[in-house]
């Protein structure tokens, strides 16, 4: 059965809808209250706190430990500054991605590596034969994400590391209620947002100093449900919805290849061997079968749509990851496979994987819609991603 993560007892005692799911073996907030509005808005609005300690995280030093990220990863390790972040996927032999997540160069021969999935046994396949040394230690490092246009403020507030001028994608160092942290610029919301990365130990005295200087700030601890939808809105991918593993596929068709889940920019094919370079070179050639694009969904067909059944329109406001079909001309040519409403852009959108014909922008699709057990279709417009890309993302300095 799950267990609680390092900041487990103060997110239980905040946590009045008792609502949660289990997240690489751990109890993780799907929603703190019964509606996930307050803390949506957090994201978006204020600041939002979030207990991202369940991704797996490893530890990748030694004379070899460039070699060997260099080896599995599809991007070039060797163009990464020390404390600078990356994200990027890794691939089987056959080019298919097996995961994605964020890779930190703490040193000239030291990394922090983010995973969706066990991972272990692969980065060890893979560094026979090098000097390196692979340490998990998922449970030895909580993380906070602190997200928001006010996340700024309130780390300022806490510690004494130069956060005002952090550029994207980058990370520093500081103290956060005497606890050493490492502080990146990152962050799964597509907003103005930072990780907080800390000894699992001292979770808690991190926890309480960001909550209580966050008040005047409006700070909100926010959970899985407020997340999702943030991130959809921000055009990121997430595993096991938007793609499958390779290694957990079970059949062809469940296999991607990076560009066909919108990471292609991260396959640099100029660098050294690496795992599925052969079969990216090859796809390079003939151009992948299937692409990921953003749709907006038709909002008058949906209103439509239940009007006909004399109802007013009943949307879910959390965010879907049931997959339905895409079609064009009445054949199928895809799926839609993360679907929401957007509070901020007022629109309903998702993500798909379409055939590669049918990916350029402004092209009309059909998405699959059931209306009282009724599957209908309404038009949803190929648009350009992220849907929400605030300038503050990425500004420096922050205000």
């Amino acid at each position: 059965m799950p267990v609680g993560t390092a900041f487990h007892e103060r997110t239980k005692a905040l946590c009045e809808s008792l609502s949660y799911r289990e997240w690489s073996g751990y109890y993780t907030v799907s929603a703190y209250e019964m509606h996930h509005e307050h803390e949506y808005n957090a994201i978006r609005n204020s600041a939002a706190l979030i207990d991202i300690s369940p991704l797996f995280k490893y530890r990748v030093t030694g004379r070899d430990s460039t070699k060997l990220v260099n080896r599995v990863i599809a991007r070039d390790i060797n163009k990464v500054a020390v404390d600078q972040v990356i994200y990027c996927c890794w691939c089987d032999p056959q080019g298919k991605v097996i995961d994605d997540g964020t890779i930190t160069r703490l040193g000239e021969n030291e990394y922090r590596w983010t995973a969706a999935d066990p991972s272990l046994r692969w980065f060890q396949q893979n560094a026979l034969g090098l000097d390196v040394k692979i340490e998990d230690i998922s449970e030895q490092v909580a993380a906070l994400a602190l997200q928001g246009p006010t996340a700024g403020k309130v780390l300022r507030a806490v510690t004494d590391a130069n956060i005002a001028n952090l550029k994207y994608f980058r990370v520093t160092r500081g103290k956060i209620a005497g606890v050493p942290v490492d502080i990146s610029r990152t962050g799964y919301t597509g907003d103005l947002g930072f990780e907080i990365w800390m000894p699992w130990k001292d979770a808690l005295r991190v926890w309480d100093k960001v909550m209580s200087a966050g008040e005047v700030f409006d700070i909100h601890p926010a959970g899985m449900i407020a997340l999702d939808v943030a991130r959809i809105e921000a055009g990121l991918i997430l595993i096991e919805v938007d793609y499958t593993s390779s290694k957990k596929a079970l059949i062809d068709s469940q296999k991607y290849s990076p560009s066909e889940i919108g990471l292609g920019k991260l396959v640099d094919l100029k660098k050294d061997n690496f795992v599925g370079r052969e079969a990216l070179a090859a796809e390079a050639k003939k151009g992948a079968e299937r692409a990921l694009v953003g749709l907006e969904i038709d909002w008058n067909e949906i209103e439509a749509l239940y009007e006909q059944m004399e109802m007013a329109p009943q949307v879910p406001s959390m965010a879907s990851r049931v997959a339905v079909p895409v079609y064009r001309a009445g054949k199928q040519v895809g799926k839609a496979t993360s679907t929401t409403w957007s509070p901020t852009l007022k629109k309903m959108i998702a993500l798909a994987c379409v055939k590669r014909e049918q990916s350029a922008v402004g092209t009309t699709l059909a998405m699959e819609m059931t209306v009282e057990a009724v599957r209908q279709t309404v038009s949803a417009k190929v648009v350009a991603m992220p849907f929400f890309n605030p300038p503050r993302k990425t500004a420096v300095p922050i205000t």
